[in-house]
């Protein structure tokens, strides 16, 4: 008798990927010969800067990096990584113990949970949000807890809404600010209540904060070290993906109180073999440098976010530019669920957005669109959008 090959039971409780099936249902409008303005992803159309390419490229042919790397990232890289937080924030971390090279962000994102979290404990979660504060738990048996983010609080959650015997059994607590998919921001009150709250239930909280750097008109987001105790009972995920252009390059890490570093890192040492270290010597390049590039990508999603805000007002929104992110965040209009009105725009304009429900339940009623597309590209997508008929 032969036996059913199946899926593990873990896999049934996690939808498919969001932009997957986004990219798929691009993919079919393309084959049939229509033009698609995708707004959907957030990755930008930028380039990497040409001193970060150069030295990859002078990296990458010399036979010392064609080896296998350390599992713990060159203690250059880490150097660099504290220098970084240290110019920008005043923070302190120790290079050999308190910082975990990642490739990219979402790789220590979605193994936190295996490396810290025990079956049917409890991982707090922002709906909408990162797919993967989610998926990362179920993957590792824990219990996902939604915290809702509403437009009536700022998008941010509601800490005191938190069942007592459910922060009794969380361990974990994400958050992610400036955010995506809300493009909202956390200020110095809120994420001084975050610590205390983590703190006096004994939650790690981790801190997804990949577009600390896109920020506009002199706002400047805070590193969750910069709030007094924070490294206690935290870790921050940072990636150089936004803030240099690099999100094909895989590269970012994880940091924070080192007991918790150091069990992230022996978790990863039977998972991968490390970052290919030419992406290293480039990322240390881009960490030394580059607050005027970044500046000038920002300039440029500025100006991006005012054409976008203004074609949708001239139809009908009342939305505003967000202050980071190269996200925008707005309703559906009335009669549309966010999956209806994503495809409604999709079918009839070509121009692909994201449902909000694709974050979560509470994302249902808003979409979100991302300005990481050429200008020209753009400037055709909003008039497109300028003909929608709804």
């Amino acid at each position: 008798m032969s036996k059913t090959i199946a899926g593990a039971q873990r896999l049934g409780r996690i939808p498919p990927y969001l932009f997957a099936e986004i990219d798929r249902k691009v993919q079919e409008k393309k084959k049939a010969g229509i033009d698609v303005i995708s707004l959907g992803i957030g990755d930008p159309d930028l380039p990497t800067p040409k001193r970060i390419v150069s030295v990859l490229q002078e990296a990458a042919a010399d036979p010392a990096n064609h080896r296998y790397p350390s599992y713990f990232g060159l203690a250059d890289l880490r150097e660099a990584i504290a220098g970084w937080y240290h110019d920008r924030s005043g923070v302190e971390l120790d290079p050999a113990t308190e910082i975990l090279p990642t490739l990219g962000s979402k790789d220590g994102i979605s193994h936190v949970p295996l490396a810290l979290v025990d079956p049917d404990d409890v991982v707090l979660a922002p709906d909408p949000g990162y797919t993967v504060y989610v998926t990362g738990a179920i993957m590792a048996g824990a219990e996902p807890y939604i915290m809702p983010l509403k437009a009536e609080n700022s998008w941010l959650p509601d800490l005191d809404a938190i069942p007592a015997d459910v922060a009794r059994r969380a361990r974990l607590m994400w958050l992610n600010y400036p955010n995506n998919p809300t493009a909202a921001t956390a200020d110095r009150a809120f994420l001084e209540r975050a610590v205390e709250f983590c703190r006096r239930h004994e939650i790690v909280l981790c801190h997804d904060a990949p577009y600390s750097e896109i920020a506009f008109d002199g706002y400047r987001p805070l590193t969750l070290f910069e709030i007094p105790g924070a490294k206690e009972v935290g870790l921050e995920f940072h990636s150089l993906s936004k803030t240099f252009n690099m999100t094909g390059w895989r590269i970012g890490w994880v940091c924070g109180r080192a007991d918790l570093v150091s069990l992230i890192g022996q978790l990863k040492t039977n998972i991968d073999s490390g970052i290919f270290q030419a992406v290293q010597w480039a990322a240390i390049e881009a960490l030394r440098g580059g607050e005027e590039e970044t500046q000038a990508s920002c300039e440029v999603y500025a100006r991006r976010h005012r054409l976008v805000a203004g074609t949708l007002n001239s139809i009908g929104w009342k939305i505003q530019p967000p202050r980071a992110t190269f996200y925008v965040w707005a309703p559906v209009p009335a009669g549309y669920d966010s999956i209806r009105f994503a495809s409604h725009v999709l079918d009839q304009v070509g121009v692909n957005i994201t449902p909000g429900v694709g974050f979560g339940a509470h994302g249902e009623g808003y979409f979100r669109l991302s300005v990481t597309a050429p200008d020209a590209r753009l400037e055709e997508a909003m008039m497109r959008m300028r003909a929608l008929k709804l």
